[in-house]
């Protein structure tokens, strides 16, 4: 039987390639999978953040920090879809507490809150490890949130910086991909051009939450150091993390 050449290039990868044919059509088996994959994807979309089992996964890490949970202004999740301006708004930030802090991290539901699920405490994790001489405000945990959420938290709790980990939009190889999203001198009104983001954090099959972490290390002292975020940042692998 010979071999197939193109099994090394399939093993290589998470995208669909090489998937054959019947006739003129993809094979019964790839379409069942594309299907299954796209349902997936919906479910991941439209499941809801289990905040209580994400907070005990931050609270067992042992980091001395309080666990707040806010939600947007959008009502539900069918409203979240369809008005992304309300994502960014925080109903109510009477639980933020204001403080003198140099950074919030806010775990956001976004558009995959499996990803946040599966991949935020340990995250957190990483990156607290990091960032010493750092005062971290409490731990937000955000639900019906978009990454611009993240700013009018930052305003409340009187925090300098921002870092978002957000679920990011479920696609067809992947259902639970990361973003990091990171604004210095945070508030409202800020441009995505003025955010740094680290994106498909997801191992094994994606970022690693160790290299995650240490780019961001690097990106948030540069950040400091020179006053800004954003496209006029970038991450430099000499640089101390």
């Amino acid at each position: 039987m010979t071999a197939d050449p193109l099994a090394a290039l399939r093993a290589s990868t998470r995208a669909r390639v090489a998937l054959g044919r019947a006739g003129d059509a993809l094979p019964t088996s790839e379409l069942l999978a594309l299907r299954a994959a796209h349902a997936a994807a919906r479910d991941a979309v439209h499941a809801p953040l289990d905040t209580d089992a994400v907070a005990a996964d931050v609270e067992a890490l042992g980091l001395g920090l309080d666990v707040v949970r806010v939600t947007s202004a959008a009502a539900g999740r069918a409203e979240y879809l369809k008005r992304p301006d309300l994502g960014r708004r925080l109903a109510d930030g009477g639980s933020l507490v204001a403080g003198e802090y140099d950074v919030v991290v806010v775990l956001a539901d976004g558009l995959s809150p499996l990803a946040v699920r599966t991949h935020g405490a340990p995250m957190l994790a990483a990156i607290l490890e990091r960032l010493d001489g750092w005062r971290v405000a409490p731990v937000v945990i955000a639900t019906e949130a978009r990454v611009a959420l993240g700013d009018e938290v930052a305003a409340a709790t009187g925090a300098r910086s921002v870092v978002v980990l957000v679920g990011e939009r479920p696609g067809m190889s992947s259902t639970d991909s990361l973003g990091i999203y990171f604004t210095f001198d945070a508030r409202r009104g800020r441009k995505d051009s003025e955010r740094n983001c680290l994106s498909n954090i997801r191992p094994p099959h994606g970022t690693g939450y160790e290299a995650a972490a240490t780019t961001l290390a690097m990106l948030m002292a540069e950040a400091r150091r020179r006053g800004l975020s954003g496209v006029a940042l970038k991450a430099d692998p000499a640089l101390e993390a």
